[in-house]
C-alpha cells in the first residue's frame, strides 16, 4: 500500500492558495492553446482578480460533487496544473475527470499521464468509485494518447461538435471502470 495517495512518480496533487491559483492561471489562460484545448469556450484572457474571484466562488464553496487538486511537479515542487473530478454521483460510483497542464514545457514529457493515474487510484481506492469518464476534443491526439496510457477506452463520440478555426471537430467520450483500472495495476 502506498503511503501517499496524493504522490506519482512526476507529481503530486494537492491544494493551493486562491492567490498563488490565480495568478498561475491568469497567466495559463493568456495562452489561446492551452484555452483551446482546455474548453470549448472562446479563448478569452482573465485577470488575476478575476480568476481569484471565480476559484472562490466556484472552487473554494462547500461542493460535494466536486474535488480540486493542483498539480505540482516532485523535483522542483512547481505549480504546472490543476486535475479534479466532477459530477460525483456516489449512488452510481461515478465521476468525471478533468485536467490540465499549464507549463508548455511539461506538455507531452508524462506529467499529465502521471497526475491521472494518481488520481484514478484516489478515485478508485479512497472514493470507492466505480467508473471515472472524460471527454477530449478530437484535435487533441497528445491527451488521447496519455488517456489511453492510463486505461481510457473509447465509449463514442459526438460529431462535429466543437468549431476551432474555421473547422469542426468531434468531442470524444472515454471512460474507464474500477475493474479494468485493477487489472493495470496487476500486470
Amino acid at each position: 500500500m502506498k503511503n501517499d495517495i496524493f504522490r506519482g512518480k512526476l507529481v503530486r496533487l494537492t491544494t493551493e492558495d486562491s492567490q498563488v491559483l490565480a495568478e498561475a492561471m491568469s497567466k495559463w489562460r493568456r495562452d489561446s492553446e492551452f484555452h483551446r484545448l482546455l474548453d470549448s469556450e472562446m479563448a478569452m484572457a482573465s485577470s488575476v482578480k478575476g480568476t481569484k474571484s471565480f476559484i472562490e466562488k466556484y472552487l473554494e464553496k462547500e461542493n460535494p460533487d466536486l474535488i480540486f487538486f493542483t498539480i505540482h511537479t516532485l523535483e522542483e515542487d512547481r505549480l504546472i496544473g490543476f486535475i479534479g473530478l466532477d459530477g460525483l454521483q456516489w449512488t452510481p460510483g461515478d465521476a468525471f475527470v478533468f485536467i490540465a497542464l499549464g507549463e508548455r514545457e511539461y506538455w507531452g514529457k508524462g506529467y499529465g499521464t502521471d497526475a491521472m493515474r494518481v488520481i484514478l487510484r484516489y478515485a478508485f481506492t479512497e472514493l470507492n468509485l466505480h467508473r471515472v469518464s472524460l471527454d477530449v476534443y478530437a484535435y487533441n491526439p497528445r491527451a488521447i494518447r496519455s488517456y489511453e496510457k492510463t486505461g481510457f477506452q473509447n465509449e463514442g463520440r459526438i460529431r462535429k461538435l466543437i468549431s476551432r478555426d474555421g473547422q469542426r471537430a468531434d468531442d470524444v467520450w472515454m471512460g474507464i471502470l474500477r475493474e479494468e483500472w485493477l487489472h493495470l495495476q496487476e500486470a
